[in-house]
Parts: structure tokens; sequence; C-alpha cells
């Protein structure tokens, strides 16, 4: 599912579905709010429930969505994503249409932090839990642990769309990626 070469001709080709454009940039939102309201509860916990709905939404959409939204058509092995990590580093990377192995590691490691972020809260809303010094110290440490990896990912996405001459950004706006061959869909 890649390309070698850098997409400069122009053309497009329809790669992100609404559905996974959607849940990323609500999930964005959620998460910077929930992010700046920990000192208001209520609406931290609201925002932490509506992450949580877009978590089980992703879930369900990268097993029954469209193929580069499919958890099977993206997410590699470790001899893969080794082998595309060593790439990056020697600045010969090839291109992928779809997700390339090192942003679907991110997604995964995204998608794991902010469920057990979720599951950390929500257990500091219950009897059993509440109080417990261990859960919400947990909760903190994951949410520290999402601001690496936000900053890691956007670091990718940066890098990513200087070495092949592509906005990933846009992309994840418009649902449309710089294709060479029009007629190929990888």
């Amino acid at each position: 599912m890649q390309t070698t070469s850098t997409a400069n001709s122009g053309k497009t080709i329809p790669v992100w579905d609404l559905g996974v454009r959607l849940f990323h940039w609500s999930l964005v939102t959620m998460v910077v709010g929930a992010y700046f309201t920990g000192d208001f509860r209520q609406l931290h916990r609201s925002l932490g429930y509506v992450v949580i709905g877009l978590l089980v939404f992703r879930l369900v959409w990268g097993l029954i969505g469209p193929h580069h939204a499919r958890f099977a058509s993206f997410i590699p092995g470790p001899k893969r994503l080794i082998t595309y990590i060593a790439a990056i580093l020697t600045a010969k990377e090839k291109r992928y249409l779809g997700h390339n192995p090192a942003g679907a590691a991110m997604i995964v490691a995204l998608l794991m932090t902010l469920a057990a972020i979720g599951a950390t809260g929500y257990m500091m809303g219950m009897n059993r839990y509440f109080g417990q010094t261990w859960v919400e110290t947990t909760h903190k440490t994951l949410v520290d642990a999402l601001v690496i990896l936000v900053g890691l990912h956007l670091g990718g996405v940066i890098l990513a769309s200087y070495r092949h001459s592509e906005n990933l950004v846009k992309a994840m706006i418009t649902g449309r990626k710089p294709v060479d061959d029009p007629t190929r869909h990888l």
C-alpha cells in the first residue's frame, strides 16, 4: 500500500473518509477541552465521556469502515515498524497513501493511552476508587504520556509532510491526498 515517489502531480485521491476525519478533529477538540478544564470537574468529566464514546466509535469503525480506516489495513508487525523507523533515520522512508507504519503505531499508542485515561478517570468517580491516590496518579501520568505522544505525533506529521511534499493536515481536513497516478488506488 505504498508508493516510493513523492506525490507532486497535483491530482488527489480520497483516502480519509468522513468518519475518520470527524473522529480525528472531534477527538482533538475534546482532548484539548478536557486537558484545560481539569479544575471544572463536571465539564471535564463530560468531555471525558465524549472521548470514551469517540474511542468506541473508532474501534468499531476500525473494524467495519472503509479500507484506510480499518486497523487490518495499516497496523504493522514489529519487523515492518522497525524497518520503517530505520528508513526514517536515514531519510529513505517510503511514502504511504494511507497510514505509514510509524503513524499506525502512533495511532495504536494514542488510542490505548486515551482508553486508559478514560478508564482511570471513570474509576476516580466510583465509590470503590474515590480518593485512591494510585488511581489519580496513574490518570495524571497517563495524561503526561499523552502530551508526549501528541508532540511526537505532530512531529511525525511535520516530518512526513516535508519529506513527501504533501500537507497531511490538509489531507485530514479534506480527506484527499496527492497521488502520482490517480488511477492507482493504493
